[in-house]
């Protein structure tokens, strides 16, 4: 039998997963040496998490009706507004609101709660600063934006009725 493994050694069929084992990268590996920096890897993971949620929540709002309501939510402050309120405000059926208000609920833009038979939604403001936070963090080079010409182009939209 011993044969047969060297014959197979020899064959190369056979590897023996510690042949190339080296016991000293492995250790500056764990030790944090300047091979490998696991604050490195947990800092890309936590960028490519933001980036995740942030394409989540513009999905989210990418949709004419999940805008409106969202827009309104903001408006109504943290008392928020009823489901059916905002059905109606819209002009929506209400399963197409509740479907909607999920969507933004999922991207983690609303929050809601019971009030008896009511489901109240609300706007999550800190999401949402996060979500503006995200995308202007490095935004006009460190320069001030309100006065550039660009913006000042963009048309005033009537708000959701």
């Amino acid at each position: 039998m011993r044969s047969a493994r060297r014959d197979h050694l020899r064959l190369g069929t056979l590897v023996d997963p510690f042949r190339n084992f080296d016991c000293k990268q492995a250790n500056a590996a764990l030790t944090g040496t300047p091979q490998f920096h696991i604050s490195i890897f947990i800092e890309l993971l936590e960028q490519k998490m933001q980036a995740d949620r942030v394409i989540r929540a513009l999905s989210a709002l990418a949709q004419e009706h999940r805008l409106a309501a969202f827009r309104l939510l903001v408006q109504a402050g943290e008392q928020g507004v009823a489901a059916g309120v905002l059905a109606e405000k819209l002009d929506v059926p209400a399963s197409s609101m509740s479907f909607h208000l999920a969507q933004l609920a999922n991207a983690g833009l609303v929050t809601q709660r019971r009030e008896s038979r009511s489901i109240i939604y609300s706007a999550d403001y800190a999401a949402m600063s996060g979500l503006m936070g995200y995308l202007t963090e490095n935004c006009c080079g460190g320069m001030s934006c309100s006065e550039d010409p660009a913006f000042a182009s963009i048309p005033e939209r009537e708000s959701a009725r």
